[in-house]
C-alpha cells in the first residue's frame, strides 16, 4: 500500500491525476552540524519536502542501511544491466595509463574504480607512468564494503595505487587542480546542492581534466515510461523488502530518480559550472545517461 500511495503522489505530480596499494584507514571529512538559519531553504528527499540541513542526514541513513546489500540489490533491480552501463561508462572515458589521477566520487563499493584498476592491469607495463585512484564517499559504511571487496580482488601490484576518503562531494578536502579525471556514478542525484557538487568537481580537476557522470535519468518513450514507472514503484520497493529487509530506502531511490533534472537541464547545469564540450548519451532508452565535460 505504501508503494501505491507514493505512486499516486508521483502521478499527480506529473498531472496524470488531479491534484593496488591499499590505505586501510579511510580519511574522514564529514559534514559538521551548525545552527540552521532562521529561514532555512527546503529541498526534496524523494517526494518528501525537507529542510536542506536534514537531507544529507537522511541520505546518509539510507546508504548506511543498504550498504551490505547494495551490490545484490543493484543486480536484482537492474537484472544485471548496471554492470553493462558501468562497462560502457568506462569505455566512454577511454582512459590512458600515463599517470592519471582519478577521483571516483560517491565511489562507495568501488565498481568504477575497480574497473579502472583492472583496465590498467591490461596495459603494457613498459614506459607506463603509474596512476592513482581516490575512492571518495560521504558514507563510511559504503567505503568499508568497498575496501573489503578490494582486498578480495587481490590484483597484482603494478605501481598503481588506491586510497579511500570519507568526504562530502559539496566540500571536498582536496587542493585545486588535483585530478585528471572526476567520475560520479549513481550518486549526484542524492546530493542536496548539485550545483555545488559540479563546482567542486571543476575546482579539483586539472586544466584539461574530464568530468564524467553516470546517473539514472528520464525515459524518452512514453510507452516505455509507463512500464518503467510500474516496475519502479510496484516491484523495486517490495524487492528491497524481500532481499534486503529494507523497503523505505528503495522507495526513496526510485523517487529520487524522478526528481533528478532532465538530460538537457543537467547538461546546462554542467555548463554553468564552467565545463566545456558538454554532451550526454542515453543508455537503455534514457533509463540512465552518461554526461561528459572538460575543464578547459
Amino acid at each position: 500500500m505504501l508503494a501505491f500511495r507514493s505512486w499516486r503522489t508521483f502521478r499527480a505530480a506529473r498531472g496524470l491525476y488531479p491534484a593496488a596499494r591499499l590505505t586501510t584507514n579511510a580519511r574522514e571529512h564529514v559534514p559538521t552540524e551548525s545552527a540552521p538559519p532562521t529561514h532555512e531553504s527546503e529541498t526534496h528527499f524523494g517526494f518528501e519536502t525537507v529542510k536542506e540541513s536534514e537531507k544529507w542526514k537522511k541520505v546518509h541513513k539510507v546508504f548506511e542501511e543498504v550498504a551490505a546489500s547494495y551490490d545484490l540489490m543493484n543486480d536484482a533491480m537492474s537484472l544485471g544491466i548496471h554492470r553493462v552501463w558501468k562497462d560502457i561508462f568506462l569505455e566512454r572515458l577511454a582512459p590512458v595509463g600515463n599517470g592519471n589521477r582519478l577521483l571516483d566520487m560517491a565511489g562507495g563499493t568501488g565498481d568504477i574504480s575497480f574497473r579502472y584498476m583492472k583496465y590498467l592491469q591490461r596495459l603494457p607495463a613498459a614506459n607506463r607512468t603509474p596512476s592513482h585512484v581516490t575512492v571518495c564517499d560521504i558514507n563510511q559504511n559504503m567505503l568499508d564494503v568497498g575496501q573489503k571487496r578490494w582486498e578480495k580482488l587481490n590484483l597484482p601490484a603494478s605501481g598503481d595505487t588506491i586510497d579511500w576518503v570519507c568526504a562530502d562531494a559539496e566540500k571536498l578536502p582536496f587542493e585545486n587542480d588535483s585530478f585528471t579525471v572526476y567520475t560520479i556514478a549513481f550518486g549526484i542525484r542524492n546530493c542536496t546542492h548539485i550545483d555545488r557538487v559540479l563546482s567542486e568537481a571543476y575546482r579539483v580537476l586539472k586544466p584539461g581534466g574530464r568530468f564524467m557522470c553516470l546517473e539514472f535519468s528520464h525515459v524518452t518513450n512514453e510507452s516505455l515510461q509507463w512500464l518503467y514507472d510500474q516496475y519502479s514503484f510496484q516491484v523495486i520497493p517490495p524487492m528491497g523488502q524481500i532481499l534486503a529487509n529494507q523497503w523505505q530506502p528503495y522507495q526513496y531511490l526510485v523517487e529520487s530518480i524522478r526528481k533528478f533534472p532532465l538530460q538537457d537541464d543537467f547538461k546546462t547545469m554542467i555548463e554553468n559550472a564552467g565545463f566545456k564540450c558538454v554532451e550526454y548519451e542515453n543508455l537503455t532508452f534514457g533509463v540512465v545517461a552518461i554526461h561528459s565535460g572538460f575543464k578547459i
